[in-house]
């Protein structure tokens, strides 16, 4: 049976964590373990973690390390076939696990990307709760290959611990585009499984998110087209273009946020440095466009049976 690590990590989330954690114990599946990483907490998360005792593995780090140090100590302690991340303001949908190991046992792939559904209260978490249904995915022989928008967080990757720890895991100092840099770092590391649905993932919104950090989300992307120019991502010059055109589509999701919230100087700034990569990113959009996407495939809930749909 594939044994699964769900690695969860807080900092000041409090008023959080009992539904992450919750959700994580609730899942239907044996061969798993939970690990928490508080992250240096001032908010009394260390007391409700401790609460749970035997029923999570704890590492409370003394001071803040930052988000990406604290993902990295939980996966090191991790003794999983997959790394499941969840954010300690996140949650897992009741039927996540069920889909997981399906799909690990039918496809073998080295990186699921889970698909969110927003909640921002009890009514609209109820409401992703009627989200469940038929298994809808699309495979990729590699993540650099695929050709449908991904909604990037760290709690919608289901990685294979040895091919997360060959492309050295989580890069520290690089927020908040880090969830993309993991995906480029693992972009040729084997085969990929997008879900399309039903939503695993019931990702918060809440005053603290850092999609609301417009200014920092623009000036983030130039991490990732600084690293791209210092041939600091796998591929070589063979997959350059393909990996251009990764970084110009979160670059250009960059500079929309960028204009609609009149932040026109550093919209501006980032077209001149990532233009480039932003044409590369339209370029490909157009081929998908003539070409058609990959085939979404379907999986019969009782049989396992699968059927291409497009």
């Amino acid at each position: 049976m594939t044994r699964f690590s769900i690695v969860i990590t807080c900092y000041n989330q409090s008023a959080f964590i009992r539904d992450a954690i919750g959700s994580a114990l609730a899942q239907d599946y044996a061969d798993k373990e939970i690990i928490i990483v508080d992250d240096g907490s001032t908010d009394g998360s260390r007391k409700v973690l401790e609460e749970y005792g035997a029923a999570i593995k704890l590492q409370a780090l003394e001071t803040n390390q930052g988000a990406c140090r604290a993902r990295n100590c939980g996966a090191s302690l991790a003794t999983g076939d997959f790394l499941v991340f969840l954010d300690g303001d996140d949650m897992l949908q009741p039927w996540a696990f069920s889909i997981y190991r399906r799909v690990v046992e039918l496809r073998n792939p080295s990186l699921i990307i889970a698909r969110l559904a927003w909640f921002h209260d009890e009514a609209s978490l109820s409401r992703t709760r009627a989200m469940a249904g038929q298994l809808r995915f699309v495979e990729y022989e590699h993540f650099i290959k695929k050709d449908r928008p991904v909604r990037a967080s760290a709690s919608a990757f289901i990685v294979q611990r040895h091919a997360f720890e060959a492309v050295g895991g989580w890069t520290n100092d690089i927020f908040p585009w880090e969830d993309q840099d993991l995906l480029i770092k693992l972009a040729l590391s084997g085969r990929t499984i997008q879900i399309l649905s039903p939503a695993t993932i019931a990702y918060r919104v809440h005053a603290g998110n850092s999609i609301h950090q417009i200014r920092e989300i623009v000036r983030g992307v130039y991490g990732l087209i600084r690293r791209e120019k210092m041939g600091m991502y796998p591929g070589g010059r063979r997959f350059s273009h393909k990996r251009h055109a990764l970084i110009g589509g979160f670059a250009f999701f960059c500079l929309k946020k960028a204009f609609r919230t009149k932040l026109y100087g550093e919209g501006f700034n980032l077209l001149r440095a990532g233009w480039p990569m932003i044409c590369a990113a339209i370029s490909r959009r157009c081929l998908v466009i003539l070409r058609g996407r990959s085939p979404e495939m379907t999986l019969d809930s009782t049989t396992d049976n699968e059927r291409h749909v497009s």
